[in-house]
């Protein structure tokens, strides 16, 4: 019987979860060339194709589909027997503060992956729409990392990517030629909100705030909904959502920012490096000198 290779089960998810061969290979650090040469291979191992190619990026065929749920709980058990070895010994209280833009999106995977790889740490994670206070947390002590967006160039912490703002609304819901702009919005102390209200009233420009939620999911929903125009990383745009420029003014550029306490364990340690060595935050193409 066959042998499927480690490594290129962990090539196939990343293109599976991904659907682009080049995003694939920026999140592996590896030639678009490399990256299509072992899904060929792997693909010779199956004896069945698991990429539709095309103009716009690749789709799963059925046997494509059927290897990703495998191959996930393949590597998911092979980190774990590994992690429970290797690390077996690294333990300790991990506190992370961090907004639930990253906690749905491109932290999920890594702290599975950690909690994986470092099974006797105590990971304890706190969700909170304010950046300054997650950073205040931690030069309190009150928390060990904080993984925040801060106004680009900032002080404190270690910048890891740079985003750019957009207004955004729904499709068929254009909000922005009303006298007064409705806006769905985090509650104050998010610097999303602070940031459209401010480039606002610069212009003078009148609005009216119609929704507020402590949850993005429920921030995007309204505006989807067409109850007012939201603001979120050019990075960030979801399916169904698309960005408004036209009479509206620009907003800031923000820094992915990762601060970390004082002093820390080796448990927490090893977070924060997996995160600062993560592509999932490095977005170069958005980065204006």
């Amino acid at each position: 019987m066959t042998d499927l290779p480690i490594t290129l089960l962990r090539t196939f998810v990343v293109v599976a979860e991904t659907l682009n061969l080049t995003t694939a290979a920026n999140r592996l650090h590896r030639a678009p060339s490399t990256i299509s040469m072992q899904v060929n291979r792997l693909e010779g191992l199956v004896t069945a194709p698991l990429l539709q190619r095309g103009q716009y990026g690749v789709r799963l065929t059925v046997a494509g589909e059927q290897l990703k749920a495998h191959a996930q709980q393949l590597l998911a058990l092979h980190d774990r027997i590994l992690g429970g070895f290797q690390n077996a010994d690294i333990t300790g209280k991990v506190r992370l503060g961090t907004h639930d833009l990253y906690i749905t999106r491109a932290l999920t995977p890594l702290l599975e992956s950690y909690g994986v790889s470092y099974p006797e740490a105590e990971l304890e994670v706190t969700c909170d729409h304010r950046p300054g206070y997650l950073a205040s947390l931690v030069a309190d002590d009150r928390l060990d990392l904080a993984l925040v967006e801060m106004p680009a160039l900032s002080d404190g912490g270690v910048r890891l990517s740079r985003d750019q703002l957009v207004w955004v609304g729904a499709e068929g819901h254009p909000l922005q030629v009303q006298d007064t702009l409705p806006l769905a919005m985090f509650p104050e102390g998010c610097f999303y909100r602070d940031a459209a209200t401010k480039a606002l009233q610069r212009i003078d420009r009148p609005y009216r705030i119609t929704f507020t939620s402590h949850s993005r999911g429920g921030v995007l929903a309204a505006v989807r909904a067409g109850i007012g125009l939201g603001v979120c990383p050019a990075s960030a745009l979801e399916p169904g959502l698309v960005v408004i420029d036209d009479g509206l003014p620009a907003l800031p550029q923000t820094d992915t920012t990762l601060f970390i306490a004082d002093k820390v364990n080796t448990a927490t340690t090893r977070l924060a490096q997996i995160i600062e060595e993560s592509p999932l935050f490095h977005h170069p193409e958005l980065i204006q000198n």
